[in-house]
């Protein structure tokens, strides 16, 4: 057998090994920019308490599906819904709100990935929901693991060419380039597990369509520090509606960078001066401008506490208080559950247990339950020291989605809450949970003891 024959069989083993290497390697699986998920926010608009559902979006352009929930005692009606961007709509649609609460589908369109924002508007009131569309974006990882085996696979097939020309030596050269092209990404496939991802867009720097649309270019961030100053959050009566003006305290400007967390973008807590309970979530009219209804049973001053996330800055409480005028007297609608108590010294953490009666309870606000926690009250509530808002986190189900949403009835009875309360003395406590589309509510007065010397 002559030597040239014997140098062809040598070069076209080792490309048929270099071949099976790439074809055993597969598809990488880099990791990618944040494709988004369902956004869940409730909205107090007027007297509907609703939570506004807008769906994953993908692709791009392609529909917006929004789902509106209802809640019991809301009236039936006509909801216009609009989708904008840099202040131009884009598309528009009305939805029908029967008698019966529950999901009310409507869809609307996106053309591009980027800030956009959903106004719902009920006739008299407006509502806006900023939120962000995301751009399905490769990383600079992956993007070096295809190309490597693309580029891989083209010398492959020069290499072939070249061997079974006669040229085996020439083939050697572009078999030697397929080696590295894999070893390169290969290497970059392995290393990117170990890139931390860029932020959500939204997230941390203020939106816009070139960071959106490619997350990854540093040259597009904002060379300022994204960290955000407490809000400061001032609290007046404007007919039926509590407004709310909040504003950063180091500049004074309005604020309009809330995130939405735990399904709102404000949480709100106001209560009267005889301890009445109203867990609200404003709807943004404006940069800074947040307003929920509120029919105030009587006159005196309300303890008001607001719980939100800043882009950059994290979550606060801010806290106020305002005098309302009475409007309509109205009495509590509260809920006859057992409430089951250990409450231990100050800096102990207590259990409470608010047993709803029947395992069909829903998802809230992304919890199983929420207590709001006031005192201790010496005098008048609005001067308690400690507010807190405690999470009854929903247990794993099988079968059961990881972030489920309203539509699903199936936990409890049992809602469970761990708090230390950090001072001794006379607390309000309230227990919510959510079952038939309606939230109910539990209220009780809790005394803490002293811890022992």
């Amino acid at each position: 057998m002559d030597i040239s024959a014997n140098r062809r069989r040598g070069a076209l083993v080792t490309l048929l090994c270099a071949l099976g290497l790439l074809l055993g390697a597969g598809a990488a699986h880099a990791d990618g920019a944040d494709r988004g998920a369902d956004i869940q926010v409730a909205q107090t608009l007027g007297e509907r308490e609703l939570t506004v559902v807008i769906r994953a979006v993908e692709p791009v352009p392609g529909p917006v599906h929004v789902d509106v929930v209802t809640h019991a005692g809301s009236p039936p009606g006509e909801l216009a819904l609009r989708l904008s961007s840099s202040g131009v709509q884009h598309s528009a649609t009305r939805v029908r709100l029967g008698a019966v609460p529950g999901f009310h589908r409507a869809t609307l369109s996106v053309d591009r990935a980027g800030p956009w924002e959903l106004a719902v508007e009920d006739g008299s009131r407006t509502a806006t929901i900023p939120f962000v569309v995301p751009a399905k974006v490769k990383s600079p990882a992956e993007n070096t693991v295809y190309g490597g085996f693309v580029a891989a696979g083209i010398l492959l097939l020069a290499a072939l060419f070249l061997a079974l020309r006669g040229h085996a030596l020439i083939a050697l050269a572009p078999a030697a380039g397929l080696v590295a092209a894999l070893a390169v990404a290969v290497t970059a496939a392995l290393l990117s597990a170990t890139v931390p991802l860029p932020p959500a867009p939204g997230s941390v720097w203020d939106p816009t369509y070139d960071s959106v649309a490619d997350p990854y270019a540093r040259t597009q961030r904002p060379a300022v520090d994204p960290a955000r100053p407490p809000v400061t959050l001032l609290a007046d009566q404007v007919g039926e509606d509590l407004r709310l003006a909040l504003a950063d305290s180091a500049t004074g400007q309005p604020v309009d960078d809330l995130l939405v967390h735990d399904n709102a973008l404000v949480h709100l807590a106001v209560v009267s001066p005889s301890g009445r309970l109203w867990h609200l979530h404003p709807i943004r009219v404006g940069p800074g401008d947040y307003r929920a209804r509120l029919i105030a049973p009587e006159t005196g001053r309300y303890a008001v506490a607001a719980e939100l996330a800043r882009r950059g800055g994290g979550r606060q409480l801010a806290r106020t208080s305002v005098r309302l005028n009475e409007i309509a007297p109205s009495t509590a609608q509260l809920e006859p559950v057992e409430l089951h108590r250990r409450i231990e010294p100050a800096g102990t953490p207590s259990t409470l247990t608010a047993r709803f009666g029947a395992a069909d309870l829903q998802p809230w606000l992304g919890m199983l339950g929420h207590l709001i926690v006031i005192g201790p009250v010496r005098g008048e509530v609005a001067d308690a020291p400690v507010w807190a808002h405690v999470h009854s986190m929903i247990p794993p189900t099988p079968g059961q989605p990881g972030k489920p949403d309203e539509s699903v009835a199936a936990y409890g009875p049992d809602v469970p809450f761990t708090y230390t309360f950090p001072l001794p003395g006379r607390y309000l406590v309230w227990a919510q949970a959510e079952r038939g589309y309606a939230v109910r509510t539990v209220a009780a007065e809790i005394t803490v003891p002293e811890a022992a010397r």
